[in-house]
């Protein structure tokens, strides 16, 4: 519902895909395991309700973070990065070879690239390169999109080590810098890239009716399969 910061009736009546990012994590181990790659395989998925009561957490709240950071809520209906970012936390602790995080995060993923092309980011340019030709291979389309460091300073706190959300952009770069504030919290693991994806077909198409769908998750088997599992 976006907790105080209420949304509008009309942008709740699809809140429901926004477990969309959880969907597909638990599609790709789902794979992983069918599939009995020799891996070791750690599925983390955050869960959040976000209404409101009189136990809400408000804008200007200061919550502690797992990874030790304090956060400024800029607004409360960003409230699943909040829960995502300690998940990244928990997992880095143990240096994993790769670190993957899928989320229904910012709608201006879709603005930028609409419904059927998420963006992902990572700093590992050889893991961003495989991403690229493996989702051609597979018919799994994805675009890499930066981590464009000098877009944090939107992300800046007069009261915490970071605000949440990007308070002081003017609107800009919402994937971006959500994907930036991600990062804040992961710094031990070999590789790290996160997706900002739809996870929903709007309209009807051959073969595929509307409502939840995969994304991201061939191609990531795919480079799980051929790189993490020899």
């Amino acid at each position: 519902t976006g907790g105080l910061d209420i949304k509008p009736a009309n942008a709740m009546t699809l809140m429901k895909k926004d477990m969309g990012g959880a969907a597909n994590v638990l599609g790709l181990a789902s794979m992983i395991m069918a599939a009995k790659l020799p891996i070791r395989l750690r599925v983390i998925v955050p869960c959040v309700e976000n209404a409101i009561s009189g136990t809400a957490f408000r804008p200007g709240d200061v919550l502690p973070s797992r990874k030790g950071l304090t956060v400024e809520i800029g607004n409360t209906d960003a409230e699943g990065r909040l829960v995502l970012a300690d998940a990244l936390a928990l997992a880095d602790e143990e240096t994993p070879d790769l670190l993957i995080d899928m989320a229904t995060l910012t709608g201006a993923a879709r603005v930028a690239l609409g419904p059927d092309l998420p963006p992902f980011y990572t700093e590992d340019d050889e893991l961003a390169e495989e991403i690229a030709l493996l989702s051609e291979a597979s018919a799994d389309p994805l675009w890499r999109l930066p981590l464009w460091q000098p877009y944090m300073k939107y992300l800046d706190s007069k009261i915490a080590d970071i605000n949440h959300i990007n308070t002081s952009g003017a609107g800009f770069a919402g994937s971006i810098t959500a994907a930036l504030f991600l990062s804040r919290f992961v710094e031990n693991s070999a590789s790290w890239v996160h997706f900002d994806i739809y996870g929903w077909t709007p309209i009807d198409k051959p073969g595929k009716p509307s409502g939840g769908e995969a994304q991201g998750i061939r191609c990531l088997f795919d480079l799980v399969s051929e790189k993490y599992s020899s």
